[in-house]
């Protein structure tokens, strides 16, 4: 071995410290993935190189024959994996077997839990990559050179996969990366030709270079030991260039491991390509559970990018609208060329036409999930319903899609379940129901006991129930799906259409004239809190209620907007009364102008609670409380 020169011990991030120990102690039902994981990372190593070669062409030191060799050795108990890709500096192995810089780190750490089986599942979602090693090794050294660097700044990097790791340079002649896993007692099986074949064949078949094992030859004449001799296991040919029908769901279940570095099977995918005007494949999936980083807008995400089978770029984000931005695949274009950039990707028509395409060929995918599979839909939704909701806002030209697919809670359920499609709520539409009704609030218990759904529990008619924080601003670009309009019905003056019989309509008109005095009475006594009051059409048991103006901005808004610092339009609440609940009798029937404002202002206070809204003023809400309770006392 050549002499090792500038050696330092450098201790490992503690994320890792944390990843390594639990992976080694949460993944050991299933430890032949390291091999999936390390011919991955060595496979991305290539494709980088002959990306940066189509423009350095001297990268190649004059080995264009890309490939991934692994061997062993029984007697030493050694499992090699050696790629001549692109190779790492000092510096990179320093920072990508050190460090983890994965947006979502943090929040990852935060939900493991100690419990093995479910650990095993966040790890495999976090993506484990090179630190898999360490499930069946005690010891891992990685010999590496970069790619048009000298051959004296080989790096050579050590560590038993506790709590530090030592980095020293060393001679290397072949560019790439050497991986060497000491096994650890009882796992000397991965020393074998047969059994690293099978785990080969079974998890990187798909891989687009040829995978070599050694094979051992006879002897030739005079040799005392056979000729090393290499055969490729895998079929080294990209699977999205392959016809669907030659493909079974297991290779385009590990090829999805592969490029979206997770352990569990995507819950569906589609693989197309596309001839005539625009000549492209595509391989497209969607994951069964959420990344850490999904509600970061700004982590990395997109497709694979490749150009006539060459790899271009990791998340190329300008194939898909951000909505989509769970999508894990593959993008593969004969018209695009191959120096592309994403500045380029950005302004080039060919995208828009491909954006348009994948982005259809991904909702036709979920409808067609959602039709068939229903159960494995709720998991989707789950995962990645409040994703979903950002897509009318974005994609105007898909929006009654994306509606269709969305999922809400609503009155006839009753555990708040967002299962009910617009398409299952117009189903049971009542006769003559030409609106979609809902109402947005905080949590499911609040909107569901909300006084505004008194009249439509009345009447039997169903209400979607909104409470994620993205609803109200959902609703602001959702006017109408199926050619009916959505209405808030928290908010302007309540108009049930066809439902309201005309004697229904009479009767409200004709109590609304005798109540015109107590309307009066209440608005100069709430004065400047309120910008209208009504007697309510929306009312059967409560006594008052607070309703939005058909322009104003609703409390979800109102909140998210305050939250983040953004000054918020002044806007003021209508009341709305019960003429028949006794407390309003009772109030339409006090004599006294002090006692009947601070019960206007309790009622004014109480209803606004019932909204979810706090109150401007609590201690006067207390001090009129008190005082009409010592009253009743007397």
């Amino acid at each position: 071995m050549s002499v090792e020169t500038q050696k330092e011990t450098l201790g490992f991030q503690t994320e890792v410290k944390q990843l390594l120990h639990l992976m080694i102690h949460s993944l050991y039902s299933n430890k032949e993935i390291f091999l999936r994981e390390l011919i991955s990372n060595a496979s991305d190593a290539v494709d980088k190189l002959r990306f940066e070669a189509l423009s350095k062409p001297e990268l190649l030191e004059g080995g264009a024959e890309l490939k991934i060799r692994v061997s062993f050795d029984k007697d030493a108990k050694t499992v090699t994996l050696e790629d001549n890709g692109i190779g790492m500096s000092r510096e990179d192995v320093i920072t990508h077997l050190g460090t983890i810089a994965k947006s979502g780190t943090a929040d990852f750490m935060k939900n493991l839990s100690g419990d093995q089986k479910k650990d095993s599942h966040l790890i495999g979602q976090f993506g484990v990559g090179f630190y898999s090693a360490f499930i069946v090794a005690d010891q891992v050294e990685v010999f590496s050179r970069r790619a048009g660097q000298p051959a004296s700044e080989g790096v050579h990097w050590s560590s038993k996969g506790e709590g530090d790791f030592e980095v020293a340079t060393v001679e290397k002649a072949e560019r790439g990366t050497r991986i060497v896993l000491h096994l650890k007692s009882g796992e000397e099986e991965f020393a074998d030709g047969w059994r690293l074949r099978n785990i080969i064949k079974k998890y990187s078949d798909h891989i687009a270079l040829p995978i070599e094992l050694p094979k051992e030859a006879a002897a030739a004449e005079g040799e005392e030991q056979p000729a090393l001799e290499w055969e490729t296991v895998n079929r080294a040919s990209a699977l999205w260039t392959r016809p669907r029908t030659e493909i079974k769901d297991e290779e385009y279940q590990e090829f999805y491991k592969h490029i979206a570095h997770d352990f569990e099977n995507p819950l569906s995918w589609s693989h197309n390509k596309v001839e005539g005007k625009l000549e492209y494949s595509s391989l497209l999936y969607v994951p069964a559970r959420a990344p850490f980083d999904l509600y970061q807008r700004e982590a990395p995400k997109g497709l694979k990018l490749y150009v006539q089978r060459v790899f271009v770029m990791d998340q190329a984000e300008s194939f898909l609208p951000l909505y989509l931005r769970f999508i894990k695949g593959v993008v593969d274009s004969n018209d695009l060329s191959l120096n592309v950039s994403r500045e380029i990707l950005q302004k080039d028509p060919i995208i828009d036409s491909m954006k348009s395409a994948l982005t259809k060929r991904v909702l036709d995918m979920l409808e067609k999930l959602a039709k068939n599979e229903p159960e494995q839909y709720k998991g989707f939704w789950k995962n990645f319903g409040q994703v979903m909701k950002e897509g009318p806002a974005e994609d105007f030209s898909n929006k009654e899609k994306i509606a269709g697919l969305l999922r809400f809670a609503s009155t006839q359920g009753d555990d708040g379940e967002q299962a009910v499609s617009l398409a299952d709520y117009l189903a049971r539409a009542k006769e003559g129901q030409d609106k979609i009704y809902y109402l947005t609030g905080e949590t499911y218990a609040q909107v569901k006991n909300s006084p505004h759904l008194e009249v439509f529990r009345k009447k039997g008619i169903e209400v979607l129930l909104l409470t994620d924080r993205i609803d109200e601003w959902l609703m602001s670009y959702l006017s109408e799906f199926d050619g009916k309009n959505f209405v808030d019905v928290a908010r302007g003056d309540l108009d049930l259409g066809n439902l309201d019989s005309e004697e229904d309509k009479k009767a409200a008109e004709e109590v609304a004239k005798t109540k015109e005095g107590l309307v009066e009475r209440i608005k100069t006594a709430l004065g400047e809190s309120v910008s209208e009051v009504r007697v309510s059409h929306r009312l059967t048991d409560s006594p008052a209620i607070l309703a939005i103006g058909e322009q104003d901005l609703g409390l979800q808004m109102r909140q998210i907007l305050e939250a983040s610092g953004q000054k918020v339009p002044d806007s003021k609440p209508i009341f709305e009364f019960n003429p028949s609940h006794p407390l309003i009798e009772k109030l339409d029937s006090e004599q006294s102008e002090e006692r009947f404002g601070d019960l206007s202002h309790i009622l004014f206070d109480q209803a606004a609670l019932a909204a979810g809204d706090s109150l401007k003023d609590p201690a006067a809400y207390v001090r009129r409380l008190n005082k009409l309770l010592v009253e009743l006392s007397v």
